[in-house]
């Protein structure tokens, strides 16, 4: 028993392929004033025809203030380097780099607690 759609009346009036400037600035700016709340009811009180799903993919993949853009630092790839000779590819490698490579977490005790839960 699943979730019934919330309007699929409206559902052919929502607006799918690239984003806007215009559209970003209007997502951004109500995150900004009123936090995420429910994806759901979030374009509509944005002002934005889009659904609910579309408009968290684009804000947890682009337009997100804390998403770490460019290249690796040297400490970080060692990090990636030192989890992967740790690990290997059993677990799901880029969930454990997305989650943890950029918190502030000691490297040191984050690479010895995951090698403690492998042995």
């Amino acid at each position: 028993m699943g979730r019934s759609p919330s309007s699929s009346s409206n559902e052919s009036n929502v607006k799918k392929g690239p984003w806007t400037p215009e559209e970003d600035e209007k997502l951004m700016d109500y995150i900004s004033k009123h936090g995420r709340g429910t994806w759901r009811t979030l374009p509509k009180h944005a002002g934005l025809n889009r659904n609910g799903k579309s408009c968290r993919l684009r804000w947890e993949n682009y337009l997100k203030p804390d998403i770490k853009r460019g290249k690796f630092t040297q400490e970080e790839e060692q990090f990636i380097i030192n989890l992967h000779s740790v690990l290997g590819n059993k677990y799901d490698f880029p969930f454990i780099v997305k989650h943890y490579i950029f918190d502030l977490i000691s490297f040191y005790v984050l690479v010895h607690v995951f090698w403690f839960v492998c042995h």
